[in-house]
């Protein structure tokens, strides 16, 4: 396992959990005085990791998160970040109402990209996770071939995309879903596009342009985290729970203690597989998160809403829970590895 820190979002600010020489776990709490809302981590730099928070801005830790600063977009509500795999001094920040920023000195100073504004049809655009329901960029996938080709997520109204850094931006991409939880590029192919959101699962091949949604096998339409294997782009990983239903409204995924959860994988095409293993099977606690590590191919990080994370280090097929509780994750965690 090469996991050597993890950094969650619990609702409460953050918790770390680093791991120790003997293997155990030591957990910390911090900035708990923040709502912070989503974590980047630096490729360059893996001590250097960004956080977005609930009308505060944005933090950055230069320790690993062992400490943070705050560092621009004041007021702002970041909903996402992400760090360029091209150039580690460029970060992107989307925000709630729908914006996205840019630094390119590590988050010293920013720029709205006002492109993003005009959008075709943004103005149908509208969250119902929050109230004024706002929609929000949820999700931005920066290609790793392409510096100039990003995609983002909006919750809930439209998957767009840039060819040219951010200035410009097409309408929703066919076959993507408009209800954005999560989007990200596979970690060196700028071709495969992987999404998980209201309505499932899509997948784009070329680059985010164009997409489909398989849905055999997945018996699940809320979905949320979505991860791809670093070898094998055709194997990839998404959570999935139950659509709200009349009179609550409220998704399983969302409700501690009856999330009725799977992970589930798709490999070469094949139809989706539930995951099972050693899992709690259904999951009670939503996995908010999955992590998969460029440096070990099959190995498979789980994070729940109550703070357990669990393992695979064979595609999913095996699972153990990890010696350490994060208080919750809600709803982001990364990695640092070893």
């Amino acid at each position: 396992m090469n996991a050597k820190v993890f950094i969650a979002t619990t609702g409460k600010g953050l918790a770390r959990a680093e791991r120790q020489a003997n293997d155990g776990w030591s957990v910390e709490h911090m900035v708990e005085d923040q709502d912070v809302h989503c974590l980047a981590v630096d490729p360059s730099k893996r001590n250097v990791v960004y956080a977005g928070t609930q009308g505060r801005g944005m933090l950055r830790s230069d320790d690993g998160g062992r400490t943070w600063r705050r560092i621009g977009l004041d007021g702002r509500v970041v909903k996402s970040v992400a760090v360029s795999p091209h150039n580690g001094k460029t970060i992107y920040a989307g925000t709630r109402p729908a914006c996205m920023f840019v630094s390119r000195d590590r988050g010293e100073t920013w720029e709205e990209l006002d492109g993003f504004r005009h959008i075709p049809w943004r103005r149908l655009w509208f969250s119902p996770a929050d109230k004024p329901f706002t929609a929000y960029v949820q999700a931005i996938g920066l290609s790793p071939a392409d510096p100039n080709v990003i995609v983002a997520g909006i919750e809930f109204g439209a998957v767009v995309r840039s060819t040219d850094g951010g200035q410009t931006w097409s309408g929703h991409r066919p076959g993507a879903l408009r209800d954005c939880h999560s989007l990200t590029f596979h970690a060196t192919s700028g071709d495969w596009v992987y999404e998980a959101g209201g309505g499932g699962t899509a997948i784009s091949r070329d680059g985010g342009k164009s997409w489909r949604q398989p849905k055999a096998g997945l018996d699940r339409r809320y979905g949320w985290a979505v991860a791809a294997d670093p070898a094998q782009p055709e194997v990839w990983y998404a959570s999935a729970s139950t659509m709200s239903s009349f009179p609550k409204f409220v998704p399983a995924a969302h409700v501690d203690g009856q999330a009725n959860a799977f992970i589930f994988r798709s490999a070469g095409g094949a139809d989706w597989q539930k995951l099972g293993g050693g899992l709690p099977y259904p999951l009670d606690y939503m996995a908010y998160a999955l992590l998969t590590d460029q440096e070990s191919p099959g190995h498979l990080y789980a994070g729940l809403a109550n703070g357990d994370v669990w393992y695979s280090a064979n595609y999913g097929d095996n699972w153990h829970k990890l010696a350490l509780n994060l208080g919750g994750i809600q709803r982001t965690l990364i990695m640092l590895p070893g």
